[in-house]
């Protein structure tokens, strides 16, 4: 009878010592769930799809507790967010959250299904070859999501642009101003009239269409320099105004898209995340490199990070000076980070120069210049003490 309660107790004690690697394809309904035992020989187990709703994750978490004493969970970044992570951390369970262009890919392999993505996902982590990513904060995230509504509306405002340019080009109606979308050009426009009736109410489609975007565009800056203010990392946003290039509303959407550039270890880095860094292909005694990597995908991540770096990097061609309206954002600063943004200004200016002189064309150098600002940013950033 002790000899029976002993093997129960250590077959008990070793069960809870062992580790389930749980994969989970997650989409808009189904979830497929997979997991792997610790033992590498061991074969991945699918159980099948399951729902979204809190009940069955509670009741996946409590039928894979009985295989298992620990948990590791892992999915794929996508659609439909960091709802099930937060979930789960909440939980006191561990997960995490990968690219999906960072998953490792077996050449030839034209076999997808949900199944199998959950399989897989549930072997790579069991063999340590995933990196999670990073997860923001709620309140990051609403930063993030109010950044990127201002993004598409910029997008869409360029669009409807673009329309009525067009509609007027084929009418052969041509503004003899020096500027676009200026208030001479405005007024221009609110006194163009078309030939017949029926173009002409197309015309005032488009330039309602411009006005209602414009519109949409300033509620969106609004709404951010609003809320920016009562934001964690809002000393972050005003430290790094210090560069040159730098306004208020750049800064929020490196800081909005970024989150704590202190995550990063290096400037490198953070350089690498933000698709700065040259892109390489050598062998041997052979070294080429090429345009930048331009990690990450269209729209969101690091994309108007990078675009928001490369357009204040246009400004380094000017010699280095404190212009009155950089002072106006010097004034309140710490010296430190004041310092930092000077020796930007005077190293990247120099370094504008002499690219160019050496041949090269001005975007790339607008792209070097832009890959070391972000390192004079990740610098500031060490400088600000944050909440906890």
């Amino acid at each position: 009878m002790l000899l029976a309660q002993l093997r129960a107790w250590r077959s008990a004690i070793a069960q809870s010592s062992k580790t389930l690697y749980v994969g989970l394809d997650v989409h808009k309904e189904p979830i497929a769930v997979a997991y792997a035992p610790e033992e590498r020989g061991t074969e991945v187990v699918s159980l099948g799809p399951i729902g979204t709703r809190q009940c069955d994750i509670n009741k996946l978490i409590r039928t894979l507790q009985s295989k298992g004493g620990t948990l590791v969970f892992v999915y794929e970044a996508g659609p439909c967010g960091y709802w099930l992570y937060r979930y789960l951390t909440h939980k006191a369970l561990r997960c995490a959250v990968v690219a999906p262009s960072l998953m490792p890919r077996k050449a030839g392999d034209r076999v997808k299904t949900d199944r199998r993505d959950a399989v897989m996902l549930a072997r790579l982590m069991r063999g340590g070859d995933l990196t999670s990513i990073y997860v923001p904060q709620l309140e990051d995230e609403a930063m993030r999501d109010v950044s990127r509504g201002r993004e598409d509306a910029l997008r869409d405002l360029q669009a409807a642009k673009h329309r009525l340019k067009a509609f007027l080009l084929r009418h052969d109606i041509r503004y003899e101003g020096r500027a676009n979308w200026t208030a001479a050009h405005l007024r221009w426009l609110a006194e163009v009239v078309c030939p017949t009736p029926v173009p002409h109410i197309l015309f005032q489609e488009y330039v309602r269409a411009v006005t209602e975007q414009h519109e949409r565009l300033q509620r969106l800056e609004s709404e951010l320099r609003e809320h920016v203010t009562r934001w964690r990392l809002y000393p972050v946003v005003q430290a790094i105004q210090a560069l040159r290039g730098v306004d208020l509303t750049s800064a929020i959407i490196l800081i909005a898209e970024l989150g704590d550039l202190t995550r990063f270890h290096t400037p490198r880095q953070l350089m690498s995340y933000l698709g700065l860094t040259p892109s390489e292909s050598s062998s041997g005694d052979r070294r080429q490199q090429g345009g930048i990597t331009k990690a990450g995908n269209t729209h969101a991540g690091n994309t108007p990070a990078r675009r928001a770096l490369v357009e204040g990097a246009w400004t380094y061609r000017h010699p280095a000076k404190i212009s009155r309206y950089l002072q106006l954002r010097l004034e309140m600063l710490p010296a430190e980070a004041q310092a930092i943004g000077w020796k930007a200004q005077v190293r990247l200016c120099k370094r504008y120069r002499q690219l160019i002189a050496r041949g090269k064309h001005a975007n790339e150098v607008a792209a070097a210049i832009a890959r070391e600002m972000a390192a004079f940013a990740w610098a500031i950033a060490r400088t600000v003490p944050l909440a906890p």
